[in-house]
This record gives structure tokens, sequence and C-alpha cells, in this order.
């Protein structure tokens, strides 16, 4: 799970046996950074694609507090004129895992226990996060 600007805020590693429905509370349950209170600040929306659609996933999304935006693949919101007004924005995550893909630990998994598995990739997630605010800070 990345946050809009593609920071990493959540893993979770499971079999790719598993569908990505089903470890949707995981997900949410692993996020590392307490999201706003919806009562009285903004509404956190949570955009997921089609993998998630579903009654089960609306729920699960809603009970943590976000407002989910589930859209089908090629389905984009249209505005009066028939143009995209708001595109999707999937390719935010695909740009976070091509990010990770840069440590070759987790590109090939070399470690057999999934949970060295897990602290790798949250190692590597680290030191994203670490690079955007050393680039922020020298601008």
């Amino acid at each position: 799970m990345t946050e809009a600007d593609g920071g990493p805020i959540a893993v979770v590693v499971a079999g790719a046996n598993v569908h990505d429905s089903t470890i949707l509370q995981d997900t949410l349950e692993a996020v590392v950074v307490q999201p706003p209170n919806p009562h009285t600040e903004l509404t956190q929306h949570l955009c997921l694609d089609k993998a998630y659609s579903g009654e089960p996933c609306h729920a699960t999304a809603r009970a943590f507090g976000y407002l989910p935006h589930i859209r089908q693949i090629g389905e984009e919101k249209l505005d009066r004129r028939g143009r995209k007004s708001r595109p999707a924005r999937r390719w935010v995550v695909e740009r976070t895992h091509g990010w990770l893909s840069k440590c070759r630990a987790i590109l090939v998994r070399y470690a057999k226990k999934s949970s060295n598995y897990l602290g790798q990739i949250k190692l590597a997630c680290l030191l994203l996060w670490y690079r955007r605010l050393n680039r922020i800070r020298l601008n």
C-alpha cells in the first residue's frame, strides 16, 4: 500500500496463489502511519483495482475509515462532456514496485523464511523514505 506520492506505508507478504481481496484487511492493519481521524479531518480515499471489487472489500475499507474507489480496468470517471476528469492512479503503486525492484535481495528472493523476506522489504521501504526525505531537504 502506498500514499498518493508513491511512498510505501504498508507491506504484506503472501503466496502467489492468494487472491488480493483476501489480504486487504491484513494490508490495512499493517499501515505504519496513523491515518487522520475521518470524523474530524479530511476523508481518506482508498483507490483499488478490479481485484478488490465486491461488497466484502468495500465493507473492509469502510470499517477502517477509508472511502473506497474501486474501478474496473478501463473504466475512468468522465465529466459531462465525456472526457476523463480524474484518471485512475494505479501507476503510483507500480512505480513503487519499480523502485523496490532495484534491491537485488527483493527482486530475486534469497530468503527462505517469509519473515526474513518481509524484513528485507521493510528495510528497502525505509531506504526509499530516507532517500525521499533527504532529496526534499537538499532542494
